[in-house]
């Protein structure tokens, strides 16, 4: 298959693929004794031309032939655990063919070839019931249905359980997302089994669910818009399985109202990490309303029923429901006119304002009668004079907005995807206008039961599916609770503590440039790309403002800077007026977003960490060095910052510093030191000379050689804090830079461990435990950063990491601090 316009192919040539390419097995051979075998997994080793990362033997990069028809093998890679080395004999050696695959990075949700048994045909020797096929009734079934059987059945699982698997079973829609899905779909097969991958658009869902039932600990991924999401969970009822798997959505559609619910954004995320939920979901039964009058003469085509007889998201009728079955009709028309997300916004847009002109729905309110729990709210919507009703079930509606406005409204309970109720909204033209700005509808009940009644055909839509319902008796009713995964929100910025209710929620984010060069180079590099990006400053924005509202923020933030940075020398140029956003959410790249669509994403459709943008003119006076050579010479060592390296050994304190006695040259006022607003005086601090601001700036990009430059000819202090009393420490571990890290705790003061900023009373350790920077955390503490102090809202390194929500790094601060603990007792004793 061509992957992409190098001419390069999936392993080798296209006409060499199908007679020298032996494919990965994906499942085995059925055998009457080997059922419950645990077999060795083995390499899959392949030739490419082709080559990301580094050799795992030498460590070098692979070298890229640029000439497409090159048909030289630069590597030999492991089609399951992505292993790949330089195609030598120095690098490749023979007997690792033989090597047991450990299946890579994504071995904990991989489905084992061995697990899938391959049915024979009945009748064959490996069956096990020969005796049975030479019956009568076996004949007739060979006859007729066992054709059937060996085109719907063709195999079975046979699981072997373990609490460290939790096999993924994904469900990709090919239409979606303007045929994103197709590529999806090759994607997943090269992470995955292919076996664990179905393509819904050839049978639908009810054969991968049926054969994967039995699994245990199965995760469901729905890879599609919340129309795919909702038929999956409508297959999994009709399975009836004593405990669904739970689902998770990875978006492509339109709307994704129910995936921006569940934090996956507007567009396809990742996450590490998930939390689990309830979701209620209702049923919609329709009754034909025998008291109304006849239909008009020249009226429309109606319906007698509903498209879906379940509501997951939403319920509506009247103007906005004409305006989805307006774009519904003119897309079955014309489908090759609608294979845009923006061509689809701008329809929406067209439709709803003829409608506001036409105010074709100002006599809805008279056509209706609702009652919820038992009250009559018919009056009430006529005293409103509404032209549109929705009944929410989660808080997003019509790609993202929110419709109920203030989550904690007066009178009413919160929002919740669990409690068993709807929100009940009225609209008019103009509400239904502002919407899209950040307006909301009239709130009018909270409640458990519905019963609508029409008097005339009226527009209706269930989760985004239109119809022109006859009148009806409509009931709305509790169906069941689903299990939904749900990600996690964003880590890399922080909520804003101690808002009033009235408030929208907001969020501190970090906001990071990446030049053009670097970009271009690294662009399929994604942690390479973090790693060279230069920090801008931090912006405090609402969670459901577009980018085109952000870009004021940060254009302010740059004007900050330039008025705060006049007098002192700048590492980088301000930004240009070219700049642009860049989604880092994609599972392969960085991806540029048109400023002319900026109004059309939210921030969270593009960030789920830092906020990267890319500057075409930034330029930095002093190229951004990786620092290899200078790493080697120091004896420093990477590894990934995913990885928690567990030391339960007991510490051993080290001798004191002589910069922390009484009377050292560092504290000549024989005063004790204090590492809150440190001085060596103890008196204010002093502005940052050029010297420490360029050292604070180095530790903020990870440029170790200006750091080591500027400490070795003692032009800077390495105890030194800018305006936020934070350390070159801070700056690092926040911003993952392990070698400087180690870097400042080998050659500054032990006082520097525990040294905390002024905004928050947060030491170093603070900083990497909320950012989650596993490897420095466990830095920090072998070189006995204190576990116990608390910061301004009183928070520990421990809490702080269960607040970002990873407790593996809590358990192990929890388990370190207890040392720490023991330790300082034992030594009071002593004393």
């Amino acid at each position: 298959m061509d992957t992409n316009a190098s001419g390069d192919f999936c392993y080798a040539m296209e006409q060499d693929c199908i007679k020298n390419l032996r494919c990965k097995p994906t499942f085995r051979e059925a055998g009457v004794r080997n059922y419950r075998e645990q077999q060795l997994m083995r390499h899959h080793w392949v030739h490419r031309r082709r080559q990301d990362g580094k050799c795992k033997q030498c460590g070098k990069s692979f070298q890229q032939r640029f000439t497409f028809q090159s048909k030289e093998i630069i590597a030999i890679s492991c089609s399951w655990c992505k292993a790949a080395y330089h195609n030598k004999i120095s690098c490749f050696m023979m007997q690792q063919i033989e090597e047991q695959c450990p299946l890579g990075v994504h071995a904990g949700i991989i489905v084992p070839p061995s697990w899938i048994i391959k049915l024979p045909r009945k009748g064959s020797f490996k069956s096990s019931i020969r005796k049975k096929s030479r019956t009568k009734s076996s004949v007739k079934r060979k006859k007729g249905s066992c054709k059937d059987i060996d085109i719907h059945r063709p195999f079975i699982i046979k699981p072997i359980p373990s609490p460290l698997l939790k096999p993924l079973l994904v469900f990709i829609n090919p239409k979606s997302g303007g045929n994103q899905g197709g590529k999806l779909f090759h994607k997943f097969c090269w992470l995955l089994n292919p076996r664990q991958v179905f393509d819904l658009s050839n049978g639908g869902p009810k054969m991968g669910l049926d054969l994967y039932k039995k699994v245990p600990n199965l995760r469901v991924l729905v890879c599609g818009g919340d129309g795919t999401a909702g038929w999956i969970l409508s297959a999994l009822d009709i399975l009836n399985l004593p405990s669904p798997p739970p689902v998770a959505i990875l978006p492509l559609g339109t709307g994704n109202d129910l995936a921006r619910t569940l934090n996956w954004g507007g567009m396809n995320q990742s996450a590490r990490s998930y939390a689990m939920l309830k979701m209620v979901r209702w049923n919609v039964s329709v009754e034909p309303h025998l008291g109304a009058g006849e239909p008009e003469p020249g009226e429309e085509e109606v319906k007698d029923r509903l498209p879906l007889d379940v509501l997951n998201n939403y319920f509506s009728l009247g103007a906005d429901a004409h305006v989805a079955l307006e774009f519904h009709e003119s897309r079955e028309a014309n489908p090759e006119k609608f294979n845009s997300r923006f061509r689809n916004k701008m329809f929406y847009a067209g439709a709803g304002g003829r409608d506001l002109l036409k105010r074709s729905w100002r006599g809805f309110s008279e056509q209706i009668k609702l009652i919820c729990d038992g009250v009559d709210l018919t009056q009430k919507i006529v005293d409103m004079k509404l032209h549109s009703l929705l009944f929410l079930n989660i808080p997003r509606y019509s790609s993202g907005t929110l419709p109920w406005g203030n989550p904690n409204a007066a009178g009413f309970e919160p929002q919740k995807l669990d409690d068993g109720c709807l929100e009940v909204i009225g609209f008019t033209y103009s509400s239904l206008a502002t919407l899209q700005i950040g307006g909301h509808g009239e709130r009018l009940i909270q409640c458990r039961e519905v019963v609508l009644t029409t008097e005339k055909p009226i527009p209706m839509q269930v989760d985004g599916e239109p119809c022109r319902l006859a009148p009806s008796v409509i009931r709305i009713s509790l169906r069941n609770q689903v299990n939904m995964i749900m990600k996690p929100k964003r880590r890399g910025s922080m909520p804003i503590a101690n808002d009033p209710p009235s408030v929208p929620e907001r969020l501190r984010i970090q906001v990071s440039r990446i030049g053009m060069r670097d970009y271009e180079l690294l662009n399929y590099n994604k942690d390479r790309l973090r790693a060279a990006s230069v920090p801008v400053g931090m912006i405090v924005v609402e969670t459901s403002v577009n980018l085109e509202e952000v870009r004021a923020h940060i254009n302010r933030l740059q004007e900050d800077m330039m008025r705060s940075s006049e007098n002192v020398e700048s590492n980088y140029s301000p930004l240009s007026k070219k700049w642009c956003y860049l989604d880092s959410t994609t599972a392969e790249r960085f991806f540029r977003i048109d400023r002319s669509q900026e109004n059309l994403h939210y921030i969270t459709d593009i960030s789920s960490e830092d906020l990267f943008i890319l500057d075409p003119e930034m330029t930095l006076k002093g190229q951004l060095d990786k620092n290899s050579a200078v790493m080697k010479e120091n004896n420093f060592t990477s590894s990934k910052d995913s990885e928690l390296v567990f030391t339960f050994s007991m510490p051993v304190t080290p001798p004191k510093s002589p910069s922390s006695e009484p009377g050292s040259p560092s504290n000549p006022t024989n005063t004790p030191t204090k590492p809150f607003h440190f001085t060596t005086t103890g008196e204010k601090p002093k502005p940052l000379s050029t010297t420490d601001k360029m050292m604070i700036d180095a530790s903020k990009r990870g440029d170790l050689r200006k750091l080591m430059e500027l400490h070795e000819t003692g032009r800077c202090d390495l105890l030194c804090t800018d305006q936020y009393g934070m350390t070159a420490l801070h700056h690092a571990a926040r911003f993952g830079h392990k070698e400087i890290v180690k870097y400042l705790i080998k050659n500054a003061p032990p006082v520097i461990l525990d040294m905390v900023d002024y905004e928050k009373g947060q030491t170093a350790l603070h900083k990497a435990a909320w950012y989650q920077r596993r490897t420095i955390c466990c830095i920090l503490v072998e070189a006995k950063a204190c576990l116990s102090r608390r910061d301004n809202q009183g928070n520990t390194p421990r809490m702080q990491a269960l607040r970002a929500d990873d407790r593996d790094l809590a358990a192990y601060l929890k388990s370190q601090e207890h040392f720490q603990m023991v330790v300082s007792e034992d030594q009071e004793t002593a004393v």
